[in-house]
């Protein structure tokens, strides 16, 4: 799965997606070219960045298409789900992010964003406010007017930018409280948006 990743990885990367994980199955990924069935989640974000129906027949030049435009995916817990809480991985996913320097973050799944979009704002990581369910169980329709949404959304315009402050440990610290507090408006109107 790494290797057909890195195939359609883009030398810059303007959107970068988070998905949970990748399938239990090893005949399915979103990289893979010749996938069966059960290839959701690719279809639906070809379909709403590249305007094309996606096709068993098409899926490599599509591939192609994204990484030209410089969309990556990569998954918040890299082996597929077991019990494990999602949080655990939380720490992992933004060293990765951080390495990567995308100019935008799009979380895929309302799981993936509960436990992640804190971090990653906190981290001062260009990442979306819109939670976007997965595109399945009927969720087809909110995925696409959802993912539309974040991928228009102006520059986040209050991401985290942490401020030296010394730890108990004697080192830099990022002062959570302090952040809330001097975005709290912008929060409660995303929060507003999204959630009622």
């Amino acid at each position: 799965r790494a290797r057909a990743a890195e195939q359609y990885r883009p030398d810059r990367i303007r959107l970068l997606l988070i998905a949970e994980a990748p399938p239990a199955d090893p005949d399915r990924y979103f990289y893979f070219q010749e996938v069966n069935a059960h290839d959701s989640l690719f279809r639906h974000v070809a379909r709403s960045l590249l305007d094309v129906e996606p096709t068993r027949e098409n899926k490599p030049e599509l591939l192609a298409q994204l990484q030209q435009q410089g969309t990556f995916l990569i998954d918040l817990k890299t082996d597929p789900v077991d019990s494990t809480p999602l949080n655990s991985y939380v720490p992992d996913l933004v060293h990765r992010v951080q390495g990567l320097n995308p100019d935008r973050i799009v979380l895929i799944k309302a799981t993936v964003y509960d436990v992640a979009y804190p971090a990653l704002a906190v981290a001062g990581l260009p990442v979306s406010s819109v939670r976007i369910p997965f595109p399945g169980s009927g969720q087809q329709t909110n995925f696409a007017r959802a993912f539309a949404s974040a991928v228009r959304e102006p520059e986040v315009s209050y991401v985290a930018t942490p401020e030296p402050a010394l730890s108990s440990h004697g080192g830099f610290a990022f002062d959570l409280t302090v952040w809330f507090e001097k975005n709290a408006e912008q929060i409660a109107t995303d929060f507003d948006r999204y959630f009622t």
